[in-house]
């Protein structure tokens, strides 16, 4: 069961859209604070060739995102260098193996990943606001870096052991 509501999603995307750059910044502050090394992976981008233009797709996905898990009104942990390393690890040798097979068994490699993924809605938003970048961009080989950094986002905050519930309220959300 997804932990981000398709409402807590579209609450975020709607508020987000609506911030002028001050208060982004301040959402931005706000993540530097909770969750210094998720926004840390959108503002390394530059070391790995990223243009600063290219970076706008991320630092909007790690916002919406953000916004989403404060909307879940869970008390959502510290995810670390260590929870970005494993999933990095886990998802890129899932594209890898996948990229090996051929015809209906890619099909349904992909199939089952993307039904078993326990943030369905937030990786489809992430998919689609890459995909959408994609086609206003020139491509260049350090896109691939922007693509990893924001599915490595979505899969952080789905897979992350979430501390057990400590009262009634957060019980029944």
């Amino acid at each position: 069961m997804s932990r981000i509501s398709r409402k807590a999603l579209a609450t975020a995307i709607i508020k987000v859209q609506a911030m002028n750059l001050k208060e982004k910044e301040q959402l931005a502050d706000e993540i530097h604070l909770q969750q210094p090394h998720m926004l840390g992976s959108c503002l390394v981008q530059e070391r790995f060739g990223v243009s600063l233009a290219k970076t706008d797709v991320l630092i909007n996905i790690i916002l919406v995102c953000y916004q989403a898990m404060k909307e879940s009104k869970l008390s959502w942990p510290l995810i670390t260098e260590d929870d970005q390393d494993r999933q990095l690890t886990r998802y890129t040798a899932l594209v890898k193996f996948a990229e090996d097979l051929k015809g209906q068994l890619r099909e349904q490699s992909i199939t089952g990943y993307l039904e078993a993924h326990p943030e369905k809605e937030l990786f489809a938003y992430v998919n689609s606001e890459l995909v959408g970048w994609l086609k206003s961009v020139v491509p260049e080989q350090s896109d691939k870096y922007v693509m990893l950094a924001a599915m490595n986002i979505v899969n952080c905050i789905a897979y992350v052991p979430m501390p057990e519930l400590n009262n009634e309220y957060e019980r029944d959300l």
